[in-house]
């Protein structure tokens, strides 16, 4: 079977409660798409699961990279962008195990890269209201504010600026000095979208539903807001004295 032109970069720990149910769900879609986790040591048995999938029906489109202890968001999406962009993909996104972001909604930000011709695809949880299901008041408030104050403070337009489900067209990572990312947790979902609207890539938010994990433990933490509450602040004076890649040409 000929590899998919996509593929889906799931980080992943303690997720053994998501982790089939997840693959299964991506895998199910009429779309082909290919799946690369990134384990950071779970010791609850992820990746035994994963391999296990692999060595008894996926051994063709699942993959995995297994890290020591827990390395943050930011530096496992890093490592995942490499190997995409190593193994000729396309089109590259970001999904979180859970199930907080729906596996349907893949093919939709497809769509808008490979269709209608953006460079980023934002499954946007503020672009039309707050679509967001069993979080508590106090989260949800935080997250929308959270977009609010970064738009506010760098200018940028988007919507859902911490959204941490896209889908990014090759050449978009291909063009970011991914080495010079620097955060890891919320504002690195920000300085990402950040960084590709400043170089001048064409960004579409598609809106979508975000729903509450049902299963396992957040990794939410209170670090993770202030990271990124500072890091905005990084961002906006990097956009007035930063010299960003120039824009590649269409292909």
């Amino acid at each position: 079977m000929n590899k998919s032109d996509s593929i889906v970069i799931i980080p992943t720990y303690n997720e053994k409660e998501n982790i089939e149910k997840i693959i299964r769900a991506v895998f199910s879609l009429e779309k082909y798409f290919d799946i690369l986790i990134i384990d950071d040591g779970s010791p609850d048995g992820t990746a035994n699961i994963v391999h296990q999938l692999m060595l008894d029906e996926f051994d063709n489109r699942l993959f995995i990279i297994e890290r020591e202890g827990k390395q943050g968001l930011g530096t496992a999406y890093i490592t995942g962008f490499k190997w995409a962009l190593q193994h000729d993909y396309d089109y590259v996104f970001e999904m979180d195990a859970d199930f907080s972001h729906d596996p349907n909604d893949l093919p939709r930000l497809y769509a808008a890269c490979h269709d209608e011709g953006y460079d980023l695809a934002i499954g946007s949880r503020y672009v039309s209201g707050v679509n967001v299901v069993n979080w508590p008041i106090g989260r949800v408030l935080m997250s929308y504010f959270a977009s609010k104050y970064v738009r506010l403070v760098t200018g940028f337009k988007v919507h859902d600026t911490t959204a941490g489900f896209k889908c990014y067209k090759r050449r978009v990572l291909q063009t970011i000095e991914l080495d010079k990312i620097r955060f890891k947790g919320y504002a690195f979902q920000i300085e990402m979208k950040y960084t590709a609207h400043k170089i001048g890539f064409k960004i579409k938010e598609v809106p979508v539903v975000f729903v509450n994990r049902r299963e396992g433990v957040s990794k939410m933490s209170g670090g993770i807001f202030g990271e990124a509450f500072f890091g905005v602040m990084r961002l906006r004076w990097d956009g007035w004295f930063r010299k960003y890649p120039k824009m590649p040409s269409e292909e």
